[in-house]
């Protein structure tokens, strides 16, 4: 499966009412960092059935980005049950981003 699209239309039911784990990639098209993590991202996507894997892109989707406090690109979240569990700033390796799964 490859990572979702989210906007602020689909944001409630494929985020917050999600029964998987939600691995969530705050993102920006011109963001450096952000297109090196980009692969890690729907590699995981693919890998990974037990969870949930979601991109938003912050210059179309200011306000999520807003509602989570999102100042620098990439952020990495992990959501579960509606609630924001962990949190990461900057690109990373896979193992680091798994890692986050807890």
């Amino acid at each position: 499966m490859s990572a979702l699209n989210i906007t602020k239309e689909n944001f409630q039911k494929e985020i917050i009412e999600s029964e998987k784990p939600v691995l969530l990639d705050f993102f920006a098209t011109w963001c450096g960092p952000c297109q090196m993590l980009s692969p890690v991202i729907d590699e995981i996507a693919a890998e990974r059935s037990d969870i949930k894997v979601a991109k938003i892109n912050v210059g179309e989707q200011r306000d999520l980005a807003r509602q989570y406090k999102v100042m620098s690109v990439p952020t990495l979240m992990v959501i579960r049950n509606g609630e924001v569990v962990n949190r990461s700033l900057g690109a990373m390796p896979k193992h680091e981003v798994l890692s986050l799964l807890g």
